[in-house]
């Protein structure tokens, strides 16, 4: 398979090894790490087909984009540390014929607590456009929330899917949330508006369509946590862009 994978990384050691032995059969796997101060790299080492390559993070779109610029192949599989390819997947992938004026998109199995969380706002269904030619394309520069231009690319959706788990303990919502609304906040400060009430209303409703309209109380625990979680994220997202368009000021 003439496809070279890309992972950013920092501290990835709980995850890692599971989504780099899903690869093997891929000739390179370019691993782009921010910072870690783990096992991280150790593992990495178990791995004959990957190669490590270090910069400071940039944001995730430019981060991903300088990870793509440094593979040989043109045709980009983009994965996160935390996500495991099926074996099917990868027997797809590697009967595809691809094409550089298509973009192809894999469906997230997200799992919490292991649960197959099957509901709440951006959990399910999760389609996510992952493969797709350098030449043609790349990521957005969105410093969070980033994605591949599509632009006038067709998108093909593979059939089959892989796993992703992006939470294990509470803490780890916890440290996300941090990081993802600082980001928020720096990205939109200047550029949206942002006051006590409208963050109020955007975590409420958040909230809301996680836990009833995308059928969070179906999941037990887990959907009601998910839910809280995606309205506490709203809230802080633009309580946090309300303070930093405030020090523009």
């Amino acid at each position: 398979m003439k496809i070279s994978v890309t992972i950013l990384v920092k501290n990835s050691e709980e995850t890692l090894e599971a989504t780099l032995n899903s690869t093997r059969a891929f000739p390179e796997v370019i691993l782009l790490d921010t910072g870690s101060t783990d096992a991280t790299l150790q593992i990495a080492e178990k791995f004959s087909n990957v190669k490590v390559f270090h910069a400071p993070f940039q944001g995730f779109g430019p981060t991903h984009n300088l990870a793509s610029s440094l593979a040989t192949y043109d045709f980009i599989l983009s994965l996160d540390s935390d996500e495991v390819l099926s074996f099917a997947l990868v027997e797809e992938i590697g009967e595809l014929s691809l094409d550089e004026k298509c973009v192809y998109s894999i469906c997230r199995d997200n799992y919490y607590h292991g649960k197959h969380i099957k509901g709440c706002s951006g959990w399910y269904p999760d389609f996510v456009t992952r493969i797709y030619n350098r030449k043609s394309t790349s990521f957005n520069d969105a410093a969070v929330h980033e994605k591949i231009i599509q632009g006038p690319l067709k998108k093909v959706c593979l059939k089959h899917s892989m796993s992703h788990t992006p939470y294990r303990k509470v803490s780890d919502f916890l440290h996300k949330m941090q990081t993802y609304t600082t980001l928020f906040a720096e990205q939109n400060k200047g550029r949206k508006s942002s006051s006590v009430s409208k963050a109020i209303l955007h975590g409420f409703v958040c909230f809301i369509k996680s836990y009833i309209l995308k059928r969070g109380f179906l999941l037990g625990y887990e959907g009601f946590f998910i839910s809280i979680y995606n309205g506490h994220t709203a809230f802080y997202k633009y309580i946090k862009l309300l303070e930093a368009n405030q020090k523009l000021k």
